[in-house]
């Protein structure tokens, strides 16, 4: 990028509220850099609003990765994301920045902000649905871990616990949880509703669906590829990176080669 270049800075409200210092500091490098117009939201109505008239500025996200969703999907839906690219300075804790990080983008501020300075276009291939969800990273289906982690135990549980395990066997380790999906890829029937199911793993792999099937054994995962992916079944719901959505009954899902462009670091010769 050049010193001539103009950035669209817009500034998450949760990562002014979480990490005001980082985002001092983000702001601060990308000044020195180029010419920055900032941006600060409320919410999600005026992030779309500050989106839509950046013009030819090249739009930068400080958030983390519901952030970096929020403009992908926004994007998409302006159908831009094929000529464009956004760039990400992700500012929250590790696991809500995870998604960036698997993309590409350094985890640190300084290191994050210079990158949108002298880094280079990533395409990246974006998996989109049939509501206009867009998936960045990883789906799973149905929806996997997420919810409320569990209350620390006290003294006193700690030992009911020892006692109820020194005076009778420990409980055998559960079974999996079984879940009933038609699941097809690209119209071949791939699990059908009487067969048991542990679940089932997405991720875009050089302009395909690279798809992992596991069933409730020790038996191998089952994995294919495929242009189109289609689940149906009892009400399930399912994560789209960081989001949860659903329940649904049917959902297809279809993959878009190199539909839009991340600026990660270059790559060193």
């Amino acid at each position: 990028m050049s010193a001539h270049d103009q950035l669209l800075v817009i500034i998450d409200p949760v990562a002014r509220r979480s990490d005001g210092e980082s985002v001092r500091i983000a702001k601060d490098v990308l000044s020195a850099g180029a010419e920055a117009k900032i941006c600060l939201p409320d919410g999600p109505e005026e992030f779309a609003r500050a989106l839509a008239r950046r013009g030819s500025r090249h739009p930068v996200v400080l958030g983390d990765d519901r952030a970096l969703l929020r403009t992908v999907t926004l994007l998409q839906r302006e159908q831009e994301t094929a000529g464009g690219a956004l760039s990400l300075v992700p500012i929250g804790a590790p696991d809500r920045v995870a998604t960036a990080r698997a993309l590409g983008v350094p985890p640190g501020t300084v290191a994050a902000a210079r990158a949108v300075l002298d880094g280079a276009v990533r395409r990246l291939d974006l998996l989109v649905d049939d509501s206009g969800g867009v998936v960045l990273d990883r789906l799973d289906v149905p929806a996997s871990g997420g919810g409320p982690a569990p209350a620390p135990p006290t003294v006193w549980d700690t030992c009911r616990s020892l006692v109820r395990t020194l005076v009778r066997p420990a409980p055998a380790v559960l079974a999996p949880p079984v879940h009933r999906l038609r699941v097809e890829a690209d119209g071949e029937l791939l699990s059908d509703l009487d067969t048991p199911l542990a679940g089932l793993t997405v991720r875009a792999l050089a302009g395909t669906l690279a798809l992992t099937l596991r069933p409730p054994t020790t038996d191998p995962p089952r994995t294919t590829t495929a242009r189109t992916l289609t689940v149906a079944g009892p009400d399930f719901r399912y994560r789209a990176d960081t989001t949860v959505t659903g329940p649904v009954r049917r959902r297809t899902w279809t993959v878009r080669a190199s539909a839009w462009g991340l600026t990660v670091p270059r790559e060193e010769a």
